[in-house]
């Protein structure tokens, strides 16, 4: 975690756009012209809150687009995703926003625990440099083995 002197960790920002992304995924599938205003809004305040020096008017525009088409893709990727597995949407983005969180406490513990890494997500542990694992947004990782057709070796 950081103090009131600290500037927060990238892993936190993007965390903070994660679920903000998310947020405006969970209000295009409300369909709510209320939900949807209060998500772009909060799109607003988040990139406000997140800036040292103010943005050009282009610059704003070009970072809420940017904010909104995630949460237009994340809709649209979350329906699909809902649709195959036969979960519903809500599941789906819960699971993403639990992704996006649970990554960034497991930033926070490698940062606490002085792990050794890039801060790129790579981690050294017993001599080995690799990626630590990563949980998807529906809690849908499958052995590779299974997606070829082939099972088991």
């Amino acid at each position: 975690m950081t103090d009131e002197h600290d500037s927060p960790r990238p892993e936190d920002d993007a965390a903070r756009l994660g679920l903000v992304v998310v947020g405006e995924a969970a209000a295009l599938h409300s369909g709510d012209d209320a939900a949807l205003d209060a998500s772009e809004q909060n799109i607003r305040d988040t990139i406000d809150e997140m800036i040292d020096e103010p943005l050009t008017e282009r610059q704003e525009q070009v970072v809420e687009r940017l904010a909104a088409a995630g949460g237009t893709l994340t809709a649209g990727l979350s329906g699909a995703l809902a649709a195959q597995t036969g979960k519903s949407v809500d599941d789906v983005l819960e699971g993403a926003a639990r992704s996006v969180v649970w990554q960034q406490r497991l930033a926070a513990e490698r940062d606490e625990q002085g792990e050794p890494g890039d801060h790129d997500g790579r981690v050294e542990r017993d001599g080995l440099v690799g990626r630590g694992e990563r949980e998807d947004a529906g809690g849908q990782h499958r052995d590779r083995r299974e997606d070829d057709g082939r099972g088991e070796d």
